[in-house]
């Protein structure tokens, strides 16, 4: 039939049977929901990451396929770049390595003409040039550090464009003060002073100890500020301990374990007329020791003749007209000390380092109210290698070091020692001093003397050991010739008189 709008619709038989019709709106029903069924699993896929895979699939078959520009102006500014400063750290490195060549060739330049400079006198340190060199057995480790900078005005301000660090390092010891630790150093002590270890039970590491020690570290902390000449290792560690003991009857001991250098100081126109021409003349030999005595001789002392050429060329250094204002400060200064020296020369006597035996304390110690610390003239006993050296305490020395005897000392300790060469550089010298035994009147060294009383010493402090005795010294100044006469013809050899003691008939044999 026609419809009204003119379309042809089929028009139902009303004759076709019944499970027909009904097979037929089945299907129409499976199909409705099939078609239903698709859109919403279509609807749910729209929801997750496979239609953006089919995208980019279709995206990357379809699309056609764009070729990259060799020409590109960001990669060809990328490769300028990089080239340039490939370039620059290329000039930068060899800037490094020219400036390092130049360190490296100064330094050898410097260390030659270091080689071949001659020495400078003891005393007169001169510039220091070389970090490095400062003091000897020092580690010491240098790094200069080179690093690229801005430009030249901005870095001439910035405080840290061009800096040094300098650190040192310094580890302060502790006294010994135990028999075991003493005789690390000494193993004989024990036997050689029988009473020591009774002593020892008492002891008291001395005040002076740590005041030596502090002495040291400002000394070094003011030279290292200063780039100064530092002490040596040895000369810092030169002190194992300082110790206060005292005896049954109250005898107190100043005892001293270190090493020992050498002194070579002192004049006495009375005893030796005469002194090479070498040491007259020298500006640094000292005729003077803390220990001295009025002259008993008229015989002038022979370093006067040198201290007046180098007073008469002072003064007239002085009034030359081209002599500086600060020179001329200086000068007046030197000839008040020479002028004074003189004169002092002139009136006393001196022990003499070459011949007499005695030993060294820091001058702080000497002149202060300490009970315990020794002063010029107190007797002393030096003991090394199983032997024992009577003297006295002669000189003061620097506050910053210990360990110190004259050239006679010392070269009986070792027979190799010199102005230049210490006898002893191991902390195993033991110095014995009898603080308040000093006589009351300064008169010239009488060594037998000193023996016999160091000896009477030791014995209030439980004496000497079996076996074991006093040295005995021996003058070996040069005496004068005796005239010619008959009488002098028969006067029997001059020998030293034997060590007296109490109660040994056999006393006096030879020394240890």
């Amino acid at each position: 039939m026609i419809d009204e709008d003119g379309e042809i619709r089929k028009v139902p038989d009303m004759n076709e049977p019944r499970t027909v019709k009904n097979r037929r709106v089945d299907r129409q029903r499976w199909f409705g929901m099939a078609a239903i069924l698709l859109v919403v699993g279509g609807i749910a896929l729209c929801f997750t990451s496979f239609p953006r895979k089919v995208k980019r699939g279709l995206k990357e078959i379809f699309s056609p396929k764009q070729r990259v520009a060799v020409t590109n102006e960001e990669e060809l500014i990328q490769k300028a770049g990089a080239k340039i400063r490939a370039e620059l750290a290329s000039k930068h490195q060899q800037e490094v390595d020219e400036l390092k060549k130049s360190l490296e060739d100064a330094q050898e330049q410097l260390a030659a003409a270091k080689a071949a400079k001659r020495p400078t006198a003891q005393g007169d340190l001169g510039p220091v040039t070389d970090v490095r060199e400062l003091r000897s057995g020092i580690s010491f480790e240098t790094e200069v550090k080179i690093e690229k900078g801005g430009i030249a005005s901005k870095e001439r301000i910035d405080d840290g464009s061009y800096k040094a660090s300098y650190q040192l390092s310094l580890r302060v010891p502790i006294a010994a003060k135990t028999m075991a630790e003493l005789q690390a150093s000494n193993p004989d002590i024990g036997k050689m002073l029988p009473g020591f270890p009774a002593l020892m039970e008492k002891a008291e590491v001395s005040s002076w100890f740590t005041k030596l020690y502090e002495n040291k570290t400002k000394r070094v902390r003011s030279d290292a500020n200063s780039l100064n000449e530092l002490l040596t290792k040895h000369n810092v560690y030169d002190c194992e301990t300082i110790l206060h003991l005292k005896g049954a009857n109250g005898r107190k001991v100043f005892y001293l374990q270190a090493d020992m250098d050498v002194v070579s100081d002192g004049s006495d126109g009375d005893r030796l007329a005469t002194m090479p021409d070498e040491i007259v003349n020298s500006p640094h030999y000292q005729p003077f020791t803390s220990y001295g005595w009025l002259k008993k001789t008229p015989t002038p002392n022979p370093m006067v003749a040198g201290w007046e050429r180098r007073l008469a060329a002072a003064q007239k250094e002085l009034t030359a007209s081209s002599t500086k204002a600060s020179r001329k400060a200086w000068l007046v200064e030197r000839i008040d000390i020479l002028k004074k020296g003189i004169s002092d020369l002139k009136a006393r006597s001196f022990l003499i380092a070459d011949y007499d035996p005695f030993i060294v304390i820091p001058v702080d110690i000497l002149t202060s109210s300490d009970s315990f610390a020794p002063n010029v003239g107190d007797y002393a006993v030096v003991i090394y290698n199983g032997k024992l050296y009577p003297g006295i305490v002669g000189d003061g020395g620097p506050t910053f070091k210990v360990g110190e005897a004259s050239l006679r000392m010392a070269r009986e300790l070792n027979s190799k020692a010199d102005s230049y060469n210490r006898p002893v550089s191991d902390l195993k010298v033991s110095y014995v001093v009898f603080p308040g035994s000093r006589e009351a009147e300064r008169v010239p060294p009488d060594y037998e003397k000193w023996r016999q009383r160091c000896y009477e010493l030791l014995g209030e402090i439980g004496g000497i050991g079996a076996g074991y005795q006093l040295h005995q010294w021996k003058d070996l100044l040069p005496k004068p010739p005796l005239p010619n006469t008959p009488e002098n013809a028969t006067l029997p050899a001059a020998s030293q008189p034997p060590l007296i003691i109490p109660g040994n008939p056999a006393s006096g044999a030879g020394a240890r």
